[in-house]
């Protein structure tokens, strides 16, 4: 039984791109062109595409960590931070003392990331908008409200 292989729109085009160049359709040179990458990396594609098919051309990254996580530490000692000093803060002032007064060098968009998770801070588009009472219209057009 074949295994099933998810792959992204990218490395369809490029499995298409290696189906031509094998059946001689398509130069080496053309092919590097077309999918914006080097010649040596199309060669060394094609390589790794004739010894082990299309599960060659599907990332190897693929459902692993980001090499530029932020530590569980890190993330820990941060929010400890903003929940006992910043909790009504919003994350650029936040990420400003905490860079200031704690030398935690951490991003604004890290920062941000751990409040909106948190549900420390929420987005504009996120807070419930108040809802105020519609007044009643006007009988004649310019009429005033006398108040004694």
């Amino acid at each position: 039984m074949r295994d099933i292989i998810s792959i992204s729109i990218q490395e369809i085009s490029r499995l298409e791109v290696m189906q031509c160049i094998k059946a001689k359709e398509l130069t080496q040179t053309k092919a590097a062109l077309m999918l914006g990458l080097s010649l040596r990396q199309i060669r060394r594609l094609y390589a790794a595409y004739n010894k082990q098919g299309a599960v060659a051309l599907v990332s190897k990254k693929r459902g692993m960590p980001s090499n530029n996580r932020i530590s569980e530490g890190i993330k820990q000692s941060t929010l400890a931070l903003i929940r006992k000093h910043y909790y009504d803060f919003g994350p650029t002032l936040a990420c400003e003392k905490l860079r200031e007064i704690h030398g935690l060098d951490i991003s604004l968009g890290s920062v941000r990331r751990l409040m909106i998770d948190q549900e420390i801070w929420e987005t504009r588009s996120k807070k419930k908008r108040k809802v105020h009472q519609l007044r009643n219209r006007r009988e004649a057009y310019g009429e005033l409200v006398q108040i004694e």
